[in-house]
């Protein structure tokens, strides 16, 4: 078989430099884009590294020993972190999820999570502060990032058979260590914690039931993950997709559900409840949930800006480039001056790559998701 050619985008290069418009009004915390949207939630990239090597975001064959990650003086600073958590914070972000890569691979993280913890909203309140990890090392630091003000967290899971969890995370880490962490993270209070499952058919689809039969009554919302075609090196095929439905159709002749409601506006996830002996939804068991990222698009209703760990800020998940806000901190540009820059460049957005996948070429040339995270 020949070795297949990965393209890899250098997401260091692709970047837009930012204007400071000459006039802007004061931020009003209800900006929206050309579709209506508002900005709602920031997803801040902490680090390009991770110590796992799932196939389906940072491949072996790309992400090598000797794979060239940015030098540290590339990444932004905590502090220029919270200053512009602060600033997106104005313009109306409620939401600040930590991200990599795998986040708690940074030095001290819980030092970040103190400072963004004392940030508050335009009507006054604390923002809601999560943190995504594939849970390898939450064990130990699951109680100093709660101390430190963490208010949730999300874990990557894509399986509970140890055979399985090794060959997809493919460094052979075992999958009792981040039981281990989920149980820690709820000895240490983190509230409504959720695991993420990406399904990939053929791979580890038989997981579906056993995952959802561990988690159900244990507190823990699993979530199904349709698998994504982000970035340009994970192989995506059509073919290796399981649509929701049919994860759905699986759970319900094993363990009924019911329907629930969204929880919030620009909620990407479907909830489905579990179902008491009464037919309807007991809350004691929990529910899980799905996101059809590709055979249900919800770019509708997307609400999520995210931010790369050497400070470009980019408007999509499956964006090709990024908008570089760190040559304005660095710049000795103010906060006035920044927050201004923001403001129209998600009011020029446009974006909705999931709903045109199917219509428009895909030319590869997109960001990796270990890049700017999920």
């Amino acid at each position: 078989m020949a070795d297949r050619v990965i393209p890899l985008l250098d997401q260091r290069i692709a970047a837009l430099a930012v204007r400071v418009p000459p006039r802007a009004p004061a931020p009003s915390g209800l900006l929206t884009d050309t579709l209506g949207r508002p900005l709602r939630d920031l997803r801040i990239s902490v680090t390009d590294r991770c110590n796992f090597r799932c196939n389906y975001c940072m491949p072996k064959e790309v992400f090598g020993k000797d794979h060239p990650y940015l030098p540290h003086d590339a990444l932004l600073s905590f502090e220029e972190i919270t200053r512009l958590a602060r600033l997106f914070l104005v313009h109306g972000v409620r939401k600040i999820r930590l991200t990599g890569g795998e986040p708690l691979l940074r030095k001290n993280l819980e030092a970040l999570v103190a400072q963004l913890a004392q940030l508050r909203t335009v009507d006054g309140r604390v923002p809601d502060l999560t943190l995504t990890t594939n849970g390898a090392l939450l064990a130990r630091k699951a109680r100093a990032l709660k101390d430190a003000g963490l208010g949730r967290v999300t874990v990557s899971l894509d399986g509970l058979d140890d055979a399985v969890f090794r060959r997809m995370n493919d460094v052979d880490f075992p999958v009792a260590e981040v039981l281990a962490g989920i149980e820690a993270a709820q000895a240490a209070g983190l509230a409504r914690i959720k695991v993420n499952m990406v399904v990939k058919r053929g791979t580890n689809d038989h997981e579906i039931v056993p995952m959802a039969r561990h988690f159900r009554g244990t507190g823990v919302t699993l979530r199904f993950i349709e698998y994504m075609d982000v970035g340009a090196t994970n192989g995506w095929r059509m073919d290796e997709v399981l649509p929701s439905a049919e994860v759905i159709a699986r759970l319900c002749a094993e363990l009924p559900l019911v329907p629930l409601p969204a929880s919030s506006p620009g909620e990407t996830a479907e909830r489905w409840g579990y179902a008491g002996a009464d037919g309807r939804h007991d809350p004691q068991l929990g529910e899980v949930g799905v996101i059809s990222s590709v055979t249900q698009a919800f770019c509708g209703n997307c609400n999520r800006a995210r931010l790369s760990t050497e400070g470009r800020l980019y408007l999509c998940l499956f964006a090709t480039q990024g908008h570089d806000l760190r040559a304005l901190l660095r710049g000795g540009a103010s906060d006035e001056a920044i927050a201004a820059a923001i403001a129209p460049i998600w009011q020029q957005r446009q974006d909705r790559y999931s709903e045109l996948r199917g219509s428009v070429h895909a030319s590869g040339e997109r960001i990796e998701m270990s890049y700017i995270g999920g």
